[in-house]
């Protein structure tokens, strides 16, 4: 039997679980690892973890059933409960099991450390210490020890004896229909107050993952009331079970405390603000322990009027407060309102003009012009949706590249500011400038422009070289207007949840860039090489190599001259990237003539150098996940990885999990294409992995549904499924389109 089991929790959360899994992989035999894995992500991310014992779940199961289900199949004497979202450090893991094996039988629960993680700051010490010091090496009923229950309510560090822990289930357990969080919150309480004995282990045993406020779920009042009403359980329960006057001071404190911090700080409805005041000031008075002692300062004031149900008169003294707050930043906010400039004032009174549920405004790449996914979008709009009308966001530069007839505006321009603000529909594949306002009853839908292999968003934080100063508030703040993100598969979803902490809505429905892989024809594939000059019977390769933070200006990673040479005259190399090798001094001038190198780094859009090409060689780009979706093969040239990973930040091992074959060196490149094992059955078993996991809603039907759902307002249940990886047929290679 191990010392310890730790039951680890719930869905892949923001893709944290493989994390966990692996800092869990150091703990040793004396800890058991239990996965009570909710969905199929979940389930997933143990696979590559044999120590784990896995329980599988349904999608929707609630956290208690998850946390139940795990602890029946644990072996371990004592339980650890960690969510899927948190982290349970394996040596310290270890430290815990090794101290639970000195406790007897009549030590309930051990209570631990824990540390704190938000999107800004990493590992922020809890302030526990200080109580969890109290008691030293000894274990005390609570009643001896009534700062305990100061220790912050996480039931992760709560690790409960697991025959304490079956009875306690057994013979108490929250009410039917109680929320998770309130659940959780009850346990972390009722385990103390229902133990004989605790001790105490003051080293971090959690590190608990707090989500952005604005990444979870709104609160309401009921929700509210519940908080309040888990509190009075408690009171009552600590009634019952004589936990003595201490305990229950502290838990009488710390209702009352939680009770003024919702007073004070939500936004409740004015009738439900005066419920919960009324509710509050019961509470207060009805579980107040006998000679209690108000605080003094404003606090005491706070709690005077709280239990006289004052309402009227609170909010008036927090009218007073608040206005002092605003007299001391009126100077600043001053000097900002001078730096208005006229075109914020003309902004201001077009955002008063009524929204037009018939304008859409798109943008792509910074402005760049019609591509990528808006594109796709605003193609079948015009199809499905021909009553709302596109204008495209271009800069100056590029105005005269747009398809004839594109309406358009340039950045800055008056009617810029104009559609802005009145347009109900706003697409863009990256982002629209801070100084745009999300107007109630407009629609923002992030497209995004790739499936993350790099770091992006918050995530960043921890690479200065890839962030190169990006402001993450600014971030968030732009971040907090999608009302709509696109994903073309889960992997995405995770990390665009973890990146990007908001409360938008996840449309997993492929991405719509990459419809044509499934709807382009033989001809459209023969069209494309034509127009790129690649003449017939030739093989051409796509290099597409991505961009480096970590250098200043680029570096070319491959020899394309010699390459060409070795591969032959048979062979083209479509090379998109940045300008290499200028002058007519460079040894790829022959070449370019001769058409066995065409620079397409300017070509758009990229879908046609996709489609024209039999190959793809790319380092780390993300157009590996979009040409995966033609099913043909993919070479990854990978000679800078462990620089890359390391100075970029990456979610997943490429070489562990690539496309296909991978070669580090340019002459292992080379023989992958000289002895025919770029397509290999190695290769094919690779690709087919990659694409399962990486093409999974991408099915040809993807703008379609975005169309539907967004700008038709259709249900959910009444689109395109998606059709499974193995049953989609992709374009024609150019070898079946040239028959």
């Amino acid at each position: 039997m191990p010392d310890l089991s730790v039951v680890v929790y719930g869905r892949n959360v923001q893709g944290h679980l493989p994390d966990a899994l692996q800092e869990l992989a150091v703990a040793g035999p004396a800890v058991e690892v239990v996965l009570a894995a909710v969905g199929a992500s979940a389930q997933e991310a143990a696979a590559r973890h044999p120590y784990v014992t896995v329980v599988p779940l349904p999608d929707g199961t609630p956290d208690g059933a998850a946390r139940a289900a795990g602890a029946a199949r644990a072996t371990g004497r004592w339980l650890q409960f960690a969510h899927s979202k948190d982290g349970v450090p394996g040596l310290a893991a270890r430290a815990v099991a090794e101290r639970a094996a000195a406790l007897d039988d009549s030590v309930d629960v051990l209570l631990t450390d824990h540390v704190r993680s938000t999107w800004r700051h990493a590992r922020m010490p809890s302030p526990d210490g200080r109580f969890l010091a109290k008691p030293g090496r000894r274990d005390v009923p609570l009643a001896d020890c009534p700062d305990l229950l100061k220790v912050t309510p996480l039931l992760g560090t709560r690790v409960v004896r697991a025959d304490f822990w079956r009875a306690y289930k057994d013979g108490l357990t929250p009410d039917e229909g109680q929320p998770a969080a309130d659940d959780e919150l009850f346990t972390a309480y009722a385990l103390l107050l229902t133990a004989g004995r605790v001790a105490t282990h003051d080293q971090v045993a959690l590190e608990e993952r707090q989500s952005r406020a604005e990444s979870l779920p709104p609160v309401t009042a009921d929700d509210r009331f519940a908080l309040l009403g888990t509190y009075e359980r408690l009171l009552r329960l600590a009634a019952e079970r004589d936990v003595g006057a201490g305990p229950r001071a502290v838990l009488y404190a710390a209702m009352v405390s939680a009770s003024l911090r919702i007073i004070a700080r939500d936004r409740l409805p004015e009738p439900a603000a005066r419920e919960f005041f009324r509710r509050a000031s019961r509470a207060a008075l009805v579980f107040r322990p006998p000679g209690h002692r108000r605080p003094g300062g404003l606090e005491g004031v706070r709690r005077r009027l709280l239990e006289e149900d004052a309402y009227a008169k609170y909010r008036a003294f927090q009218a007073v407060n608040q206005r002092r707050r605003k007299a001391r930043s009126a100077v600043t906010a001053g000097r900002k309102a001078l730096g208005r400039k006229v075109r914020d004032v003309r902004y201001q009174q077009d955002l008063r003009r009524p929204v037009d549920p018939g304008l859409a405004v798109f943008s792509a790449y910074w402005d760049r012009g019609v591509a990528c996914n808006p594109a796709a979008i605003a193609s079948k709009l015009a199809e499905l949706a021909p009553h709302i009308h596109p204008v495209w966001v271009v800069t100056a530069g590029n105005a005269p590249l747009l398809p004839p007839g594109t309406d358009h505006v340039v950045p800055g321009s008056r009617r810029y500011w104009r559609v802005l603000a009145t347009a109900k529909y706003l697409v863009n594949n990256a982002n629209f400038p801070n100084a745009v306002v999300k107007r109630p009853d407009a629609v923002h839908v992030q497209t995004h422009h790739g499936t993350p292999l790099k770091r992006m968003g918050l995530d960043q934080l921890d690479y200065p070289a890839a962030a190169k100063g990006l402001n993450f508030h600014e971030l968030l703040a732009r971040v907090d207007r999608w009302d709509y993100s696109v994903s073309a598969n889960s992997h995405s979803t995770q990390m665009w949840q973890r990146a990007y902490q908001s409360r938008y809505v996840e449309l997993d429905y492929g991405y719509p860039r990459n419809d044509v892989y499934y709807t382009a024809t033989a001809a459209d594939v023969r069209a494309a090489r034509e127009r790129l000059g690649i003449a017939p019977g030739k093989r051409a390769l796509l290099y597409a190599p991505t961009h480096r933070d970590y250098e200043a200006t680029w570096t070319p990673r491959l020899d394309l001259a010699a390459l060409a040479d070795r591969l032959g005259e048979d062979t083209v190399l479509l090379v998109r990237g940045h300008y290499f090798y200028g002058g007519a001094a460079s040894p790829l001038t022959s070449l370019r003539r001769a058409g066995r190198v065409i620079d397409v780094s300017a070509y758009d859009p990229v879908e046609e150098l996709a489609l024209a090409a039999d190959a793809l060689i790319t380092d780390y780009s993300s157009i590996m996940f979009d040409y995966a979706n033609l099913d043909r093969p993919i070479v990854i040239y990978a000679d800078d990885w462990e620089t890359y990973a390391k100075t970029r930040g990456v979610y997943f091992d490429l070489l562990a999990d690539p496309p296909g074959q991978v070669a580090r060196t340019q002459e292992e490149l080379t023989h992958l294409f000289t002895s025919d094992a770029w397509r290999d059955e190695t290769a094919a078993k690779a690709r087919a992995a990659f694409r399962r996991r990486f093409c999974e809603f991408d099915d040809g039907r993807a703008a379609e549904r975005v169309v539907r759902r967004v700008f038709l307002g259709e249900s959910e249940e009444s689109l395109p499924p998606v059709t499974p990886v193995d049953e989609r047929t992709p374009a024609p290679t150019p070898e079946e389109a040239a028959r």
